[in-house]
């Protein structure tokens, strides 16, 4: 009786298959500087990006969002109403060109894209002179869901980065 308990156990433990299921990382702590395309702008829209190897973060701020002004709250830019955070895995190594030229090189590929249907990005400004201020951007809550409804649940993207700007 033993043996065929033990077969009929082995076979549904073997015979069990997890599909598609893929589980992704996102490590970007490692990367502590934040990148942009011709500094940072108070009056425009920002597009501000960290690179690992063949991987980006992209981050797209509205206008408005980066401010010279000390924060006495954290500024709150919504994911998907105002601000967008875009994960993307490419087919070779990336540079900040990529981003940044006007016309965008043929390699590497973007080969695959997944964007961020939930979250807050929060942006915390002080002071460091009388001209110069510090911008802390950290993420909460971001949701990647890729194509095929797949979640993206272990972001360790909380913190962004920091920038700044002068008057």
């Amino acid at each position: 009786m033993k043996k065929y308990i033990s077969c009929v156990l082995c076979i549904i433990f073997f015979s069990c298959d997890d599909g598609d299921l893929e589980i992704e990382t996102l490590d970007f702590d490692s990367i502590t500087s934040v990148q942009n395309c011709g500094g940072v702008s108070v009056t425009a829209s920002n597009v501000l990006f960290k690179i690992n190897g063949d991987e980006a973060l992209i981050l797209e701020l509205p206008n408005g969002a980066i401010k010279n002004e000390i924060t006495t709250e954290d500024i709150a830019v919504n994911v998907n109403e105002s601000g967008s955070v875009i994960y993307r895995i490419f087919s070779g190594t990336v540079a900040s060109s990529y981003f940044c030229d006007d016309v965008p090189p043929v390699e590497p590929v973007v080969t695959k894209e997944v964007s961020a249907e939930d979250g807050i990005i929060y942006i915390t400004t002080t002071e460091l002179d009388s001209v110069t201020f510090e911008h802390t951007i950290r993420l909460s809550g971001i949701s990647l869901v890729t194509e095929n409804g797949s979640r993206i649940t272990d972001l360790r993207i909380n913190e962004f980065g920091t920038i700044t700007t002068s008057q």
